[in-house]
């Protein structure tokens, strides 16, 4: 059974939605901390390192589990604020395409 136009329509509309959102999210910044600042973490909305900041004072060559901690720290912490974003964004698409009610997709 072949689809109809309308149905190509929606489906062509859907998919450049959902490149616009990959666009937008891969625009998007998040950051985690640890450490009271000594470890900094940017990702993109696409899971891409955009920085890593370390402070000098953190690196004991000594103690390589206490920097290895509070990257481990900020690196959770920018994630999870990655993922809230790409739950926001994939939220706002399957509203807008009408598929609300989806579990785990907050409007």
């Amino acid at each position: 059974m072949a689809m109809n136009r309308d149905m190509m329509a929606k489906l062509a509309q859907m998919q450049e939605r959902l490149v616009k959102a990959q666009a937008d999210l891969g625009e998007k910044r998040a950051e985690g901390t640890s450490g009271g600042g000594a470890v900094t973490i940017v990702l993109t909305g696409g899971m891409k390192v955009d920085s890593l900041k370390i402070n000098p004072e953190v690196i004991d060559p000594d103690d390589p589990e206490m920097l290895e901690d509070l990257l481990t720290a900020a690196l959770n912490e920018v994630l999870a604020k990655v993922q809230s974003l790409q739950m926001g964004q994939l939220a706002g698409l399957a509203g807008s395409l009408g598929i609300g009610g989806l579990p785990g997709l907050a409007p």
